[in-house]
């Protein structure tokens, strides 16, 4: 790089049928990881494509692996390395000019970033589950830390550059570099920036530009070749794979797949109803792009997603669905979810504020990426046991079939006898078969001001609200004060079948997804938090309302 930091690349070329290496120029894939590429099982990144006539190029981002310099998590240092890794990879003799990013999670971000960087063999990114917004989808998720996500995430970074291979086979270089890469996480970057998301320091735990230069949705104009975006319905990064779908689309060519999924479950149950297995995909949209071989990559349909109820992939002209309506649904004292408004002597009602609710539920399994599933536990799939405290309110059975696609907003006038709260909401799909989890929110009351500009609105009604969650917008509540709080419950396909109810349930707090900084988990201690539906308060659920004839299968 331009300040001496070498880089370490692993480079996979397709064989003959004899076993050598083809000579042939290639077009070429390439992959940034921050999970030492060395470790086994990491290269190539798809063998699938290598045998299918692909040069693949796996690159450790600086700072991890067996490359020199101090990790800066997808910051500028790390981005301003993109384009020469780029130019490197474009002038080597086994790559015909014709470059796409390709890559899943922390790989499909750095995809993302890199494409935002124009470099001319470019021509097309492939991203497996990428965040857009790394401070909402992910980290501080509603003002909370992420104790399920973070720490694991720093692990995997940290342990994968402590078991570099390489370290062992060439000690003399590789051992000051491993010791120098643990250095920086223990004193600079990993351990540190914990603990101060923990401690509530503010520089961290709020929205400021540290977050928004590594956020690939701040980006995305900028990202101007055809982009497939792979998604899940229980996928960590949830909320933000439609919006950087949405993002890129407004400038260019994208395509949104979504399907039934957590973060490390991708691709099970395909083929089906037309959709073909994650590679064959991946194979399609890299032969239209990078070899100008007509296989209807571009003529795939823009959206294809699972409706969850449905049980099929259904696919349509865009997201956020283009006949979605905005359907307000009002919470009432006698625990209904109904569209009549409540009356003015309707009561309240009010729970306990504790810090682990949801400590086993359908949460539980998403915001651990879906290894909390392998666990043998009925409340991992029915959330009965998260929702014993919690106060639920709910539709009468269903007169006919209700398809909603979208984000989902639940607008709650509460109050607390503590200075703070959280508000946790649980979406459910119950019948006499069970309860299906669909979607669930999370959020500070003391995080609640709204960015009006940036927010979405549906039919005139607010539907994905832009919490700004910024230091100066922090506004604490007095005990007993009854304050409307917008909460953004991340976005779900589902249809609700007649005779079937939905649910909601409301808590205080979601754990591990979330747990409050420290000043702000002293703030909310041992409060009651009470959830107001009468007259002057009118909390209230708008879900986008889409009409059932569209649930068309793919063709």
């Amino acid at each position: 790089m331009a300040d001496g930091t070498v880089l370490s690349a692993a480079v996979s070329l397709p064989a003959d049928a004899n076993g050598n290496r083809v000579q042939d120029r290639l077009p070429t894939l390439v992959t940034l990881t921050g999970y030492n590429k060395n470790l086994p099982g990491n290269t190539p990144v798809s063998a699938f494509l290598g045998r299918h006539g692909y040069a693949e190029v796996l690159v450790d981002v600086r700072g991890t692996g067996s490359s020199g310099g101090d990790w800066d998590m997808f910051g500028p240092v790390e981005q301003a390395d993109y384009r020469p890794i780029l130019d490197w990879v474009a002038a080597q003799p086994f790559c015909d000019g014709n470059i796409g990013l390709y890559g899943e999670s922390l790989l499909g971000i750095t995809a993302a970033l890199a494409a935002s960087k124009q470099h001319p063999a470019v021509k097309t990114a492939f991203l497996k589950v990428p965040m857009a917004d790394a401070y909402r989808d992910i980290v501080f998720a509603g003002g909370q830390t992420s104790l399920s996500f973070i720490p694991a995430w720093f692990l995997l970074v940290m342990g994968g550059s402590a078991l570099n291979p390489e370290t062992l086979a060439d000690p003399i270089t590789g051992l000051p570099r491993t010791v120098g890469q643990l250095r920086h996480a223990l004193t600079r970057q990993e351990v540190p920036f914990l603990l101060k998301a923990l401690l509530g320091d503010d520089d961290t735990v709020y929205d400021n530009a540290f977050w928004s230069s590594r956020s690939p949705i701040e980006h995305a104009a900028q990202i101007t070749v055809p982009t497939f975006i792979l998604g899940g319905l229980q996928d960590i990064f949830q909320r933000g794979e439609p919006l950087l779908y949405e993002a890129i689309q407004q400038h260019g060519e994208a395509k949104l797949l979504i399907g039934p999924w957590t973060h490390t479950k991708l691709g099970a149950g395909l083929p089906a109803d037309g959709v073909p297995a994650l590679e064959h995909i991946a194979l399609q949209w890299f032969d239209h792009y990078l070899r100008g071989l007509d296989t209807g990559a571009d003529r795939l349909p823009n959206v294809t997603q699972y409706v969850q109820g449905f049980d099929h992939y259904v696919s349509s002209e865009d997201w956020p669905h283009p006949r979605a309506t905005a359907r307000r649904l009002y919470l009432r004292g006698d625990q209904r979810l109904t569209e009549d408004a409540p009356g003015a002597a309707e009561t309240s009602r009010t729970t306990i504020q504790y810090p682990l609710g949801g400590l086993c539920s359908a949460s539980t399994v998403q915001w651990t990426a879906g290894l909390a599933g392998n666990l043998p536990l009925p409340c991992l799939t029915d959330n009965r046991f998260a929702e014993t405290l919690e106060l639920q309110y709910q539709t009468d059975p269903m007169a006919e079939d209700i398809y909603v696609n979208g984000p989902i907003l639940a607008t709650l006038w509460v109050s607390t006898t503590a200075r703070d709260a959280g508000l946790s909401v649980r979406v459910d799909d119950v019948s006499e078969a069970g309860i299906q989890p669909l979607t669930s929110g999370l959020q500070m009351l003391s995080a609640r001001a709204v960015d009006d500009a940036r927010s979405r609105r549906l039919d005139g009604e607010l539907l994905q609200p832009w919490l700004s969650y910024t230091s100066a917008s922090a506004d604490h509540v007095e005990a007993g004060e009854i304050v409307p709080v917008s909460v953004e419950i991340f976005p779900t396909s589902a249809l609700i079948r007649a005779g079937h109810r939905l649910r909601i349930s409301i808590g205080s707090s979601d754990f591990p997804r979330g747990l409050p900084p420290a000043p702000l988990l002293l703030a909310s201690a041992a409060g009651a938090l009470t959830v107001h539906s009468d007259g002057e308060h009118r909390s209230s659920l708008v879900l986008p309302v889409v009409p059932t004839d569209a649930l068309t299968l793919p063709r």
